[in-house]
């Protein structure tokens, strides 16, 4: 690993965000990639991680202008994407492969021990570094070690239930249990109309969509004149 990126933390982002952005990038890639190009696309603190992992990843240089090898990314398809993602893990990721422990039999501490040998790191951070990695790696073809996966696995499902519960009484909670239409049960049939029109709620939407969706919605309905009862 260079001292560069001993200086940087590894990925931390969400790998579906990170995905979802180098898919955007099928259609062109801009000359460089700052906050004028990704703002509307990502909230700030999404969007700052995303570019720090791109940086991270020899993906885009110091100035955010993007490298060959993204370009290839970008361009591969099957295979020879496969083989581009494993060459990015082999070279982003030499301690966890190349380290002192097997990464195909290593216990998910001994993944902990790692990272924070090398990195000023909390244990949450720590968490999100090794998810993205064996994200990375499944993608790339890299046996894993069923250790990591199978503790991985159960850290996500700890913190999506975390957030269940500490989610507030909203509409969010009732989201996937009702219609768009069935908010509006006065409205007139144009109202219906427009709300049907409104895209439909996608439980695999990252949370920042989520949000948007909510507020753009909680507005809508707001603009919606309901009968009044007499």
């Amino acid at each position: 690993m260079s001292d560069n990126n001993r200086r940087q933390l590894p990925p931390y982002v969400s790998y579906r965000s990170f995905w979802n952005f180098l898919d955007r990038l099928q259609g062109a890639i801009p000359a460089r990639i700052d906050r004028s190009y990704w703002g509307d696309k990502f909230s700030g603190s999404t969007g700052t991680q995303l570019m720090r992992a791109l940086r991270y990843l020899g993906l885009i240089d110091d100035r955010g202008i993007p490298t060959p090898l993204l370009r290839n990314l970008v361009e591969a398809r099957d295979l020879q994407r496969d083989e581009l993602m494993a060459q990015i893990a082999r070279t982003s990721y030499s301690f966890f492969i190349n380290g002192p422990v097997d990464y195909k039999t290593a216990t998910y501490a001994q993944f902990e021990d790692i990272l924070h040998a090398n990195f000023q790191v909390n244990s949450e951070v720590a968490r999100k570094c090794i998810k993205f990695f064996v994200d990375l790696a499944t993608d790339a073809r890299i046996p894993m070690s069923p250790f990591v996966i199978k503790k991985n696995r159960k850290a996500r499902a700890a913190v999506s239930t975390r957030r269940t519960k500490n989610k507030p009484q909203n509409i969010m909670e009732t989201s996937s249990a009702i219609t768009e239409t069935e908010l509006v049960p006065n409205g007139t049939g144009l109202d219906k109309l427009l709300v049907n029109k409104f895209p439909n709620f996608d439980t695999a939407w990252p949370d920042e969509i989520k949000m948007k969706w909510f507020t753009a919605f909680d507005e809508l309905i707001k603009r919606i004149p309901t009968e009044k009862n007499y």
